[in-house]
This record gives structure tokens, sequence and C-alpha cells, in this order.
């Protein structure tokens, strides 16, 4: 289970962050083309918009497109380490503000000031009650057509196959997974209190209202992770919950790749050697 303490301990000092983030969008080619292929054709009906919240952005890696988009743009992380890599790669844009968190508070953001809540690929690691207690205020820092667009763990629609997996021997799990029999979920670092369904319970309760819930894999054939968009209850945005689950979401991320390799930007850059 990581806790708050044990996601601040790995950012901030045990990952050493080899290239600001970007690492993690390998199976897309690149962060550009992760925000391109997969994230801007989620988001797109909401930007560009005026004030901006991205929680957890770590080092800037989707900081970068969404400062494009906004007029105003409030970051904020319990890691001091990424705040401080953001203050740095941000320097130049003076409509960005950075703040460090206790992994919950928001107390910082008037209310009623955020046309868009972001996260994306940070708070998989957060358990349920880190995800009621931002809920709960974006209640209230939300404007009144406001939109929240985060991507979180569904990994607790899996506590059986998890527990399961915790009484397979090493060597035998070891060879089912080479085999390609077995899923072990290893390395994802998904929190295992939160679901789908338990991110809409938690909404609701928030007095807010999901309008569509994508739940899919992610580099697993499990549906692991879900991408929740909500919005206030009285928004104009509201409607009945939209679910899909998606089992083809890492098909997508290996088109893009394919995409990566003959478009994208960094293919183009000049090579300097003779």
């Amino acid at each position: 289970m990581p806790t708050v303490d044990q996601n601040k301990d790995m950012f901030d000092r045990e990952y050493d962050w080899p290239h600001a983030g970007d690492e993690w969008s390998r199976w897309w080619g690149s962060a550009e083309m992760q925000w391109h292929t997969t994230i801007l054709p989620r988001i797109h009906f909401c930007v560009p918009t005026g004030t901006i919240l991205e929680i957890a952005p770590g080092f800037g890696r989707w900081t970068q497109f969404l400062a494009e988009n906004c007029t105003k743009l409030v970051l904020v992380d319990l890691s001091e380490r990424c705040i401080r890599a953001c203050e740095e790669r941000f320097r130049a844009y003076e409509h960005i503000s950075y703040h460090v968190n206790d992994g919950a508070c928001l107390d910082f953001v008037p209310d009623e000031s955020i046309d868009l809540v972001f996260s994306f690929d940070s708070l998989v690691h957060a358990e349920d009650d880190v995800i009621a207690a931002y809920l709960d205020q974006l209640a209230h820092k939300l404007t009144a057509d406001g939109v929240g667009v985060i991507h979180h763990s569904n990994l607790g629609e899996y506590t059986d196959y998890v527990a399961l997996l915790e009484r397979v021997p090493w060597r035998l799990k070891k060879l089912l997974t080479d085999w390609n029999l077995l899923d072990t979920l290893e390395g994802q670092w998904r929190a295992p209190s939160m679901t789908a369904h338990r991110f809409e319970q938690c909404a609701n309760n928030a007095g807010l209202q999901c309008t569509s819930q994508e739940i899919m894999n992610w580099e697993s054939r499990r549906l692991i992770d879900c991408i929740s968009v909500f919005t206030r209850q009285e928004s104009r945005w509201a409607r009945k919950n939209r679910v899909s689950r998606n089992k083809h979401f890492m098909r997508e991320a290996a088109y893009s790749a394919i995409l990566s390799r003959l478009y994208g930007r960094q293919e183009w850059a000049v090579d300097p050697t003779p």
C-alpha cells in the first residue's frame, strides 16, 4: 500500500528521475506523442481554458503542454524536489504558481477558481482516503462549470487476484510469467483501495458528478487504471456517468510509438556528427 509518506520518499529521494519523467512515456515513443495521441483527445473539449490546477506534476511532463492551454496554471505536489524542478524548468512562464502540500491539502486554492483540475500518471499511487480528500475540496475549488480529469488506480477491482498472486511461490510465479500465463502486476505500485466505483462514490459524497470513466489496462492485461471525468452536480456538463472498459488501451500506446518514429519531434533533431 503506497502511503503518502512512501510516495513522498519515493519521488523526493529514492527515484532518480533519469529523463525528468519522460521515461514513463516510453510505450508511446515520447511524452509529446503521448500528449497528442492519448491525453489531448480526452480533454480537448475543455481546453484551452482559464485556470488549470495540476495535481502531482512531477518534473513537468504534462505541465509543458498545459501551460500553453490556460491563462493561469497552479501546480501542487507533495514532493518539494518536483516543485523545485518545475520552478526551474518553467521559470520563463509568469502565469504558473508552485505549491508543496502534504499530499492532500488545497487550502491555498481560492474557492470557485479552477476551470480544469488535471492529474495523469500520478494519483494512480494514491489510496482512496487521499482521493476522497481531494474531491471534497475540489467540489469547492471548481468554478460553476469546472471540470476534473483524474487518472487513478482501479487495482481494487482485482483484490482476489492479487491475494492469489501472493500465495504463488516465486519460482513458479517467474515461470508462469515467462510463459505469459500470469499477470504479476509487479512494479505498477497501484493503490489497492481504489476502483472506478469507489471514485464515483467519493465524487458523489463530495457533491460532484462523474460524467465518464474509462477503465483500462496499463502495461497489464487487467484493467488496473481508470480516467475519471467529473464536474459539479449543478454544472452544465453534468450528466449520467458513462463507463467504458477499454482493454485495448496499450494498443493505442503501441501505435503512438510507431507514429513517434515517423513524425516525432525528437526524430527531426539534426545529428551533429558528420
